[in-house]
């Protein structure tokens, strides 16, 4: 391909704000060649394993516990974070508040997450989240998290697709405008599966595949994130944490925080 497509390609792509699950190819990616941080159940993902992106990122919760040495979890190279905030309409992770207060003190760009819970309503949930999560004006856009929560002892509900759609929308609407970014979707494989392909097309998503790469199990999904395993090991934390990858270069990582706040830039669909 020549260089001069090759290149106007590249700056169509950073122009949406975000990758596909193929996009980085197009990015100057051959020059990393291996896995940045060490796991201790390693998978092979191939060709396109998580090692050929230059950003990487964690998640954390009360799990995790609170004896991070967070200076040092920066000079590994992690450059953001996302961190449990709320789950339902009246949960909040223990941890959340020194995570947030301590990824903003080491200045890593940062977000938390909101846990679905069907059995409460989408605004009883947004108002809670609300309730919780500071509004920073150099944090990250916020997450929902869409999983099928299949050891909760209180909620057994799975609604039928148009009812998932239709609640992480009024969610997802409500936390907007209050928050003014758009946020981001996160995902399981089967939760996708059974409710998701093809939906929200102009929402970023983070998507877990940890034994395989999200193109491969995600046809046809545009991604930002990729959370390849939970079973990382990243200096300045103790135990296995979660690692994850952002689909283009450091270029366009920094572009992307820059306009991440930006509602009209969203992934283009194909």
């Amino acid at each position: 391909m020549p260089r001069l497509l090759l290149a106007l390609l590249a700056t169509a792509i950073l122009a949406t704000g975000c990758t596909s699950s193929t996009d980085y190819d197009l990015m100057e990616t051959s020059s990393v060649k291996r896995i940045r941080f060490k796991d201790t159940d390693p998978q092979d993902f191939g060709r396109n394993h998580p090692g050929r992106h230059e950003v990487h990122g964690i998640d954390l919760s009360k799990w995790n516990g609170d004896g991070i040495d967070w200076a040092t979890v920066k000079k590994s190279g992690i450059a953001f974070v996302f961190i449990k905030g709320t789950e339902g309409k009246d949960r909040i992770d223990p941890a959340f508040e020194k995570h947030w207060r301590n990824a903003a003190a080491a200045g890593i760009p940062h977000a938390a997450y909101h846990f679905y819970y069907f059995c409460s309503t989408p605004e009883d949930q947004a108002d809670w989240f609300i309730a919780n999560v500071p509004k920073e004006a150099n944090m990250l856009p916020p997450v929902l998290d869409m999983e099928w929560n299949h050891a909760s002892p209180t909620c057994k509900l799975r609604p039928d697709p148009a009812t998932v759609r239709a609640v992480m929308q009024r969610f997802m609407d409500r936390i907007e405008a209050h928050y003014g970014k758009r946020p981001i979707i996160y995902t399981s494989v089967d939760f996708h599966r059974d409710n998701l392909v093809g939906a929200f097309n102009d929402y970023h998503f983070w998507l877990r595949s940890v034994a395989a790469h999200p193109g491969e199990i995600y046809a046809g999904r545009r991604w930002a994130f990729w959370q390849y395993t939970s079973t990382g090991v990243v200096p300045g934390i103790k135990g296995e944490t979660d690692i994850n990858v952002f689909a283009g270069t450091a270029k366009s990582w920094n572009s992307w925080v820059a306009t991440a706040s930006d509602n009209k830039t969203v992934a283009s669909a194909e």
